[in-house]
């Protein structure tokens, strides 16, 4: 009884452990050519979008001082 429990436990666990090395090969095959992913953006394209972006507020800031400096400013509250 003892030994045929032994056998079944091992069988069980070299297929567990052959089930689990199939799917730990099964991410990458050489068939999937993927372009390696780059942590980061191209940095000079991320550089122009920065300064494209803080151009935009600028732009908005000089308008909101020019809004405040005129006087034609006009605040509704609400609840």
């Amino acid at each position: 009884m003892r030994a045929r429990f032994d056998y079944r436990f091992m069988t069980l666990l070299a297929v567990n452990v052959g089930f689990w090395c199939v799917l730990g090969f099964q991410e990458k095959s050489t068939g999937q050519n993927n372009p390696p992913k780059l942590p980061f953006a191209n940095a000079v394209e991320q550089r122009f979008e920065t300064i494209n972006e803080l151009r935009e507020i600028k732009a908005l800031l000089k308008e909101q001082n020019d809004l405040l400096k005129s006087g034609r400013l006009k605040v509704t509250v609400s609840q």
